[in-house]
């Protein structure tokens, strides 16, 4: 059974962004005994220089903590983000919307990311990973027909899952109502819209929605949306990966942001 006080991130970069931008979060780290070379020499002085406790692991120690995954020889155990309810999110962006500042290096003006569908967990850490570096505030993805936020989603994250809000909804649909009540504009992706993501106006409190490859938005979620954009496509494929495609989109969204 998973334990509720520490998550585990492995792989040496997202260990080392959990260092750089979170260490009073960071519990303990093990680092395979077979590794001596300059990276996890370089990730064990950093772990020792915050006061983390570091350990030499065996390969079957380390497959006992994270599973049969590439690991590269770093396992951190960190604490978790709270987690985030439509109550959290909507007090979240409420605080947003009266008093607008900066969060770090995100935007002022509330920007989520809603994921309907995405149920490949390597798709869901792109998607986190691109979403922190756009700037997203929170991550909205429903609790069934999605992927979890595990092992493999934070891996490929980048330890971007550890920063980023992900609110689990119930009801998408709901949770949809919830953000517009906050007078944010909630926009879907779709092959078929008439405008195109660079003629919209993104510079705006936005919610951007991206739908599951193949079947796109649920009609409830689409029936939600103030307007749907398209990427326009020049070649033969139809449609982009979804991670992919929210980078297209979130970081046109910041481009117009920025001015």
């Amino acid at each position: 059974m998973a334990d509720p006080k520490r998550h585990f991130v492995y792989g040496l970069h997202a260990v080392s962004a959990v260092i750089d931008r979170a260490p009073e979060r960071l519990l303990e780290l093990w680092i395979a005994e077979t590794r001596d070379d300059a990276r996890s020499r370089a990730l064990k002085d950093r772990a020792l220089a915050v006061g983390i406790r570091v350990q030499a692991a065996t390969g079957d120690s380390l497959a006992k903590l994270v599973g049969p995954v590439v690991h590269q020889g770093a396992v951190a155990a960190v604490r978790p983000l709270k987690p985030w309810d439509e109550h959290d999110l909507v007090a979240a962006l409420s605080q947003l919307v009266d008093e607008p500042r900066p969060v770090a290096a995100r935007p002022a003006q509330p920007f989520l990311l809603v994921l309907d569908g995405v149920t490949d967990p390597h798709n869901l850490g792109a998607c986190l990973r691109t979403a922190d570096a756009a700037g997203v505030h929170a991550v909205i993805i429903p609790k069934d027909r999605s992927a979890a936020v595990d092992g493999v989603a934070r891996k490929v994250a980048a330890g971007a899952a550890e920063f980023v809000p992900v609110v689990s909804v119930t009801n998408l649909a709901r949770a949809l109502d919830l953000v517009k009540e906050q007078g944010i504009w909630v926009v879907g992706t779709e092959g078929e819209a008439e405008q195109t993501l660079y003629t919209a106006d993104l510079n705006r409190p936005l919610a951007l929605i991206l739908g599951a490859e193949g079947s796109g938005m649920r009609r409830l979620t689409r029936e939600r949306c103030d307007f749907v954009v398209r990427i326009p496509m020049a070649g033969h494929v139809e449609s982009l990966n979804v991670s992919v495609a929210a980078g297209v989109a979130l970081f046109e969204a910041r481009r117009q942001r920025l001015g």
